[in-house]
């Protein structure tokens, strides 16, 4: 990786201040030795049942492993990740790296994006153009946005913590920063999966020019049903039909979906592993949660998805040859919220339900969580890494959400 050496001045006089252009140059030994690693993969026996119940099944990991190696191309996706606009800025002692995609329309609203985990700055590929260029997508001039979209820190090109406390809350301190130093006073963020915690906690700071956020992952679950779950109660009598779908999602993830952030939460550092065989960190990535792997599945055996075969392994690939699989993980050991409790936001905010995120918000927890609710709308299709799959979807959605605030 490089970074030029000419940075560009912010009206500070801090040298940290400065914002310099960042340029992806990963070097070509760095690729010959992941595809080495991936070849020379020690893979175990099949799993002992015809389900998903043992976790990542070998067939999946064979198709991907075989694509990986014939099909992948990373300077592809190195290249257009270089054809946008990339940028360092120290904040609090860390170099942050952000994509940075100015409208060419008048009146565009900023807006800061913020990914999750396993994901990156390559899950907001696909709602650039949109988002930026509406015109060119059918969409209106009044809808343009300008896009700041950082990598977290330990994540992707951003620098990894060298001492604890780096959680979403300061984390949320550092986007304020961030849009302050862009000389934006007036803008709105966006975010799902951590994405979503970090953007609620900027909510709550109220910095000076945020003026609402939109969620695909928000946190709505009442403590009376947290605490049921917690207790392995049956469900109150009287949930709805929303409500009682999002507490069967909700038992079935813990039951069965929690292991990766349990471990990632306790023990970080013990994931080795992650950083030594790429097929190692592609399976632990991709057993994500129930309704992902399944898609996914069913790219690498041929399917059409919202996903593709080189979504996928950009997204792995990008872990990998940055070294931060370890790094990523200690966020959820630095957190100590509870991620989807409500956290009290009161700015204005839209909710996108995708139907199969890990749960679907009922409309009335979201309406008790988000107090200046002003969007909420349950899709059709689409799941976890929204922005990703339904982009066209996700897009339109930000749109109707902040429309009424511009």
């Amino acid at each position: 990786m490089s970074i030029s050496e000419h940075p560009a001045r912010t009206g500070h006089d801090d040298d940290h201040a400065a914002v310099r252009p960042f340029t992806i140059d990963i070097p070509q030994a760095d690729i010959d030795d992941m595809m080495r690693r991936v070849r020379a993969t020690r893979l175990p026996e099949r799993e002992t049942v015809d389900d998903t119940s043992q976790g990542m099944r070998l067939q999946v990991i064979r198709d991907l492993m075989e694509y990986w190696q014939d099909g992948h191309d990373w300077r592809g996706v190195e290249a257009r990740l270089n054809s946008l606009p990339q940028f360092v800025t120290e904040i609090d002692g860390l170099d942050i790296h952000f994509i940075h995609v100015k409208s060419r329309h008048e009146g565009a609203l900023p807006m800061i994006v913020t990914h999750g985990w396993p994901g990156s700055v390559i899950e907001q590929l696909k709602i650039v153009g949109p988002l930026t260029d509406p015109t060119m997508y059918g969409a209106s001039a009044e809808d343009a946005f300008d896009l700041v979209i950082p990598s977290l820190p330990g994540h992707g090109f951003s620098a990894k913590p060298e001492q604890p406390g780096w959680d979403p809350i300061r984390i949320a301190r550092a986007w304020a920063e961030l849009m302050r130093r862009l000389g934006y006073d007036r803008y709105v963020a966006q975010g799902g999966d951590w994405g979503n915690a970090v953007t609620e906690q900027l909510a709550l700071l109220k910095p000076e020019g945020l003026i609402g956020i939109h969620t695909n992952m928000p946190a709505t679950v009442p403590d009376s049903i947290q605490a049921a779950l917690d207790a392995h109660e049956d469900p109150p009598a009287d949930l709805d039909a929303e409500e009682r779908n999002a507490w069967d999602q909700l038992a079935y993830f813990y039951a069965h979906g929690l292991g990766y952030a349990q471990e990632m939460a306790g023990r970080p550092q013990t994931l080795y592993a992650l950083a030594d065989s790429p097929v190692g960190l592609a399976a632990w990535m991709l057993d994500h949660d129930a309704r992902s792997y399944d898609l996914i599945a069913r790219v690498f055996a041929g399917e059409t998805e919202g996903l593709t075969r080189d979504d996928i392994l950009d997204n792995v690939s990008l872990y990998w040859l940055t070294n931060t699989a370890v790094s990523s993980a200690r966020l959820y050991w630095e957190s100590k919220l509870a991620f989807f409790a409500p956290k009290g936001v009161t700015v204005p905010t839209g909710v996108s339900v995708f139907p199969d995120e890990i749960y679907a918000a009922p409309r009335t927890w979201a309406a008790t969580a988000y107090p200046s609710l002003i969007h909420f709308n349950r899709l059709a299709k689409g799941g976890h890494f929204a922005a990703w799959e339904q982009p066209e979807l996700f897009s339109q959605e930000v749109r109707d959400t902040f429309r009424p605030l511009r």
